[in-house]
């Protein structure tokens, strides 16, 4: 497979990295903003509309769900993929984001379709590009519309589609061959945003899997080629319904009388150029063909499926008084150090690795159930002792991962209890130590030396059931596995935050050293992404203004993205 072949030459090692420039052409520095000039523009409300929700509402299902409208998809929008802060450090001011992204890079591009037309967001504006109307006097596309959007005559409006796109050459600049895996980390952290900003209002998300890339791209017009002349191309990535109601009865109707209306509609809109320049990654091109979903997935169904702490505890990070879900998604940030002696409580800790599973969101919003596990460094965690730690997101898993991995790991079950000790064998946490040791160093060895691994609460390793899965599902599948990876990561950076922290992603660390390190052997088992988690040390150089000006200012922070 030709996914592995890139898999392959993209792995970091001790003595060479994978290939890039080696520095940043500042004068070929990409836009950070798409814009389609010409296309109509059509402001959202910026009213707030979830302030109350409380934070665990997100992942219990028990808001109500609010009417789809204008003002509610503004709202849906700013909390997802809008802009949540502006930085500045002497002459130089850049935007960050409510979604993560490497390098601050944002490759991502969100699409929405409601009532006959297909719309781009526009994150800086928080506006809507209208880039395509369907002929009302077509049949075919106002049925195609009808059954889209969910709309009978006693529900009108129930659900709309939004779509997430990849522009790679947003990430090659910096990141040159690897940036096609930050893309899709980046795909899945927008999946996760979008699925729990569904959940602020009350509402489901799930992605549609009939829906082919060929397909996706007719819909939102990213094959046009005179929309594109001298532009950076898009990558269809995948499309959603959201609704207020149980999104299945969406899940499987045939895409394709929507995506012909869609090119017979009216176009309007042209993209603009991001960069003066651009250097060819023929590679990115090769493994983005090889990855496309061909569409309508057969594969099945998510399922809905004794230690001694350290004698010297570190001191605990403060338990943040009781917030609301919103700020939290809008004061998400990702550090770039960590004070390197605060400690997570016990309690906080065995919450996040719970809400890594399914079936609650953002779990729901896709169909397969999980294939990646965790390897966790564990440094400072009340009651646990340092060492190297194996998280299972699906209990069957064991056998499978400890055969893989090296003989002599202890694989001792851990209890999430409030009392430290073994873990009864008939009720695992998922939870497993496989080392005590101090392994600081270990972390940040393999994370490219990076001092944000060994410093944090925790950093871990996202390692993904690679051959197998591909086997089973396709070289398709080579993109959800780093989606996968995203919403891992985007449960991980709001539970930080909940918990008085922060946290970052990490995309470089040295690949087959990871395995290594484990015991893993071939394309078996292969680490995808890493993390980190811990308190923050602040940039004070740094000044900090609301994503919008409209907005107050929320949490200040002066830590800016680059994981």
């Amino acid at each position: 497979m030709l996914a592995f072949r890139y898999h392959d030459q993209t792995k970091h090692h001790f003595n060479r990295f994978a290939r890039s420039l080696g520095y940043l052409d500042w004068a070929t520095q990409p836009d950070p903003f798409r814009r389609y000039g010409d296309a109509p523009t059509i402001d959202l409300p910026r009213g707030t509309l979830a302030d109350e929700v409380p934070y665990d509402a997100l992942f219990d299902g028990s808001v109500g769900p609010a009417p789809i409208s204008e003002r509610s998809i503004g709202e849906f929008l700013r909390c997802s993929m809008g802009l949540s802060a502006w930085k500045q450090y002497g002459d130089s001011r850049w935007a960050l984001r409510v979604n993560p992204s490497s390098g601050n890079l944002h490759p991502t591009e969100t699409y929405l379709i409601r009532q006959g037309r297909v719309y781009h967001y526009a994150p800086r504006d928080h506006a809507l590009e209208e880039r395509c109307v369907f002929d009302p006097s077509d049949g075919a596309a106002d049925h195609a519309v009808d059954q889209a959007a969910g709309r009978t005559a006693d529900h009108d409006g129930a659900a709309f589609l939004v779509a997430l796109t990849s522009i790679h050459w947003r990430e090659a600049w910096k990141y040159g061959e690897r940036a096609f895996r930050y893309c899709q980390h980046d795909a899945g952290h927008a999946i996760g945003a979008l699925r729990l900003a569904a959940a602020l209002l009350g509402w489901r998300l799930a992605l549609l899997p009939r829906w082919s890339d060929a397909q996706l791209s007719a819909l939102l017009g990213l094959d046009r080629g005179e929309d594109y002349a001298g532009a950076e191309r898009e990558e269809p990535e995948c499309l959603a319904i959201v609704t207020a109601d149980d999104p299945g009865r969406w899940l499987e109707r045939d895409p394709s009388p929507l995506a012909a209306a869609a090119a017979r509609g009216a176009w309007h809109g042209t993209a603009n150029r991001l960069s003066a320049d651009h250097t060819d990654w023929s590679l990115i091109d090769e493994v983005s063909a090889a990855t496309r979903y061909p569409g309508t997935a057969t594969w099945d169904g998510a399922t809905v499926r004794t230690l001694v702490p350290s004698d010297a505890p570190s001191p605990l990070a403060p338990s943040p008084p009781r917030t609301s879900a919103r700020s939290v998604v809008l004061s998400r940030r990702s550090a770039l150090a960590f004070d390197g002696h605060s400690g997570l409580r016990r309690d906080a800790f065995f919450s996040m690795l719970d809400r890594l599973r399914p079936p609650a969101p953002p779990w729901d919003a896709i169909d397969w159930p999980p294939q990646v596990h965790l390897v966790l460094f564990v440094h400072r965690v009340e009651g646990l002792v340092p060492g190297v730690y194996a998280y299972l997101r699906d209990d069957h898993v064991r056998a499978q991962w400890q055969t893989a991995m090296r003989p002599d790991f202890l694989w001792e079950p851990i209890d999430a209890s409030e009392q430290p000790g073994p873990h009864p064998l008939d009720t695992p946490s998922g939870l497993f130590l496989l080392v005590p040791i101090d392994c600081r160093r270990v972390a940040n060895r393999l994370s490219c030396d990076q001092e944000i691994a060994a410093d944090g609460f925790f950093s871990l390793a996202m390692v993904a059931r690679l051959e197998a899965s591909l086997n089973e599902r396709g070289e398709s599948f080579y993109r959800r596995l780093f989606w996968e990876c995203g919403l891992i990561g985007q449960v991980l950076y709001l539970e930080a935050e909940a918990a008085g922290g922060r946290a970052t992603g990490i995309g470089c660390f040295y690949d087959d050293a990871v395995h290594d390190t484990l015991g893993l052997t071939g394309h078996a088992w292969q680490s995808l992404y890493h993390f980190s988690m811990g308190v923050p040390v602040e940039d004070t150089r740094l000044t900090s203004e609301p994503g919008y000006s409209w907005e107050p200012a929320t949490v200040a922070s002066s830590t800016q993205e680059d994981p």
